[in-house]
């Protein structure tokens, strides 16, 4: 079965998919995107990827594509005709398609929406959750509104292309004052030498995960302490447990960092708790 996406009114084989080449998220990387996960044919949390949608929207000024019910509507749609049960969801939003300007388009431009699904295999991600992955840390050197989940992502392109070049599977941003910010595509949580999980603040430096999100509800729900707060890179290297978060990976351990081993070089098992906990506490919503 080939695949299908939806492009501005149409489902059309994906192959043939293409938008005009005056998109402004060609042109501009003038745009905003989601992924969400597919489990067990229930979308994971759509309705927080849906907020943050909205919220991207409204930062960048831009008009939303069409209403919520619609929307929810033609995800679902993408989702059955690729017969995605488990695997993700791709939704991005862009200003439209106007003649090659810096300045927005006439008020009357209308946005561009893509939606595609694609099914994926959970022996992959299991093998992560089983034997961990290794990363590096790089120097931050993204724009400073990373809040915001634009398409506008050549840094972390760049910085997924180093970690493979080092023989790594992801990078972790480190700011100025030398503090832990998130991965190229993920947040990042350790966990304390006393237990306590924490992560970064959302407020300013990093995106607010919608996985990220959830998992603090878990925490909280499982009886895992856990604090937002800022932590060192020297944290990081010592800590009892480092992971990842992320629409695509869930909970990722982390066994390796710039070529130094966390903890026992094992993933731990307070991640495995919380990854195990995820799917039963998340919002689920049937395609």
């Amino acid at each position: 079965m080939s695949r299908i996406a939806y492009v501005n009114g149409l489902y059309v084989p994906h192959a043939e998919a293409s938008v005009h080449v005056e998109d402004r998220g060609f042109q501009f990387a003038d745009g905003v995107y989601e992924v969400c996960e597919v489990r067990r044919g229930l979308i994971v949390d759509l309705t927080r990827h849906l907020d943050r949608l909205d919220r991207s929207l409204r930062e960048l000024r831009m008009v939303a594509p069409m209403a919520r019910g619609p929307l929810t509507f033609v995800i679902r749609e993408v989702l059955r005709r690729n017969r995605v049960r488990e695997g993700i969801f791709y939704l991005q939003v862009t200003r439209g398609a106007a003649r090659r300007d810096h300045f927005f388009p006439a008020a009357d431009t209308v946005p561009t929406l893509v939606v595609t699904a694609k099914s994926t295999d959970p022996a992959i991600m299991a093998k992560k959750y089983a034997n961990g992955i290794k990363v590096i840390t790089l120097a931050e050197n993204r724009w400073d509104r990373v809040d915001i989940k634009s398409v506008g992502l050549l840094p972390n392109v760049l910085a997924k292309q180093q970690a493979r070049d080092a023989g790594a599977q992801d990078a972790i941003y480190i700011d100025s004052t030398g503090m832990v910010l998130e991965g190229a595509s993920s947040n990042v949580w350790i966990v304390a030498a006393d237990g306590t999980l924490v992560t970064r603040p959302a407020e300013h430096g990093i995106l607010r995960g919608i996985t990220r999100t959830t998992l603090l509800d878990v925490a909280k729900r499982i009886g895992v302490t856990s604090v937002e707060r800022d932590f060192t890179t020297e944290e990081l290297l010592t800590a009892r447990e480092v992971f990842f978060t992320s629409a695509t990976g869930s909970c990722v351990p982390i066994v390796e960092v710039d070529g130094r081993t966390i903890a026992n070089g094992h993933p731990g098992t307070i991640s495995a708790a919380l990854r195990d906990a995820f799917f039963e506490i998340a919002e689920k919503t049937p395609i």
